[in-house]
């Protein structure tokens, strides 16, 4: 298995894994706005998105977008790892670990004071890899959101 940076080349194998992905989050199938989504953030190179591939295969993917903190001793970047999506034929093989390995490898290498997600309360498996590898659930605060979609 290989865990490398996406680039444009791989737009169509990962466009559709990324819809499979929006289907987990309970949202409706549409690979042209998987694809376009993508592309965009390809072309703009406004996030960061590693997958893992097995030959021609890719298996998953792991999306970080950039944030950046005003609080605490060290103001400075972070990582909002937004986006964690292993298909089924990568599962249980140690695919959705290793992509968060290089998530962090990559937050190490761009000086970032940290990484942060969401997931669902009821995602026990992806609740159990996190704190496997570290992370810690903020009990302290409450996440609130403004939905301005038109």
């Amino acid at each position: 298995m290989e865990i490398r940076r996406a680039t444009l080349a791989d737009l169509d194998a990962l466009a559709g894994l990324f819809d499979g992905y929006r289907q987990f989050y309970r949202q409706p199938a549409d690979p042209e706005l998987s694809r376009a989504f993508l592309e965009e953030r390809l072309r703009l190179a406004d996030t960061v998105l590693f997958l893992a591939a097995d030959g021609e295969s890719v298996l998953g993917f792991v999306h970080l977008f950039p944030v950046f903190t005003s609080t605490g001793p060290r103001p400075g970047r972070l990582w909002l790892l937004n986006d964690l999506f292993v298909q089924a034929a990568g599962r249980r093989r140690g695919v959705a670990r290793a992509l968060m390995e290089r998530a962090t490898a990559h937050a190490r290498e761009t000086g970032a004071r940290g990484l942060f997600l969401q997931t669902g309360r009821n995602n026990l498996a992806a609740r159990a890899l996190y704190e496997s590898l570290g992370y810690v659930r903020d009990d302290v605060f409450l996440v609130y959101e403004l939905g301005l979609d038109g």
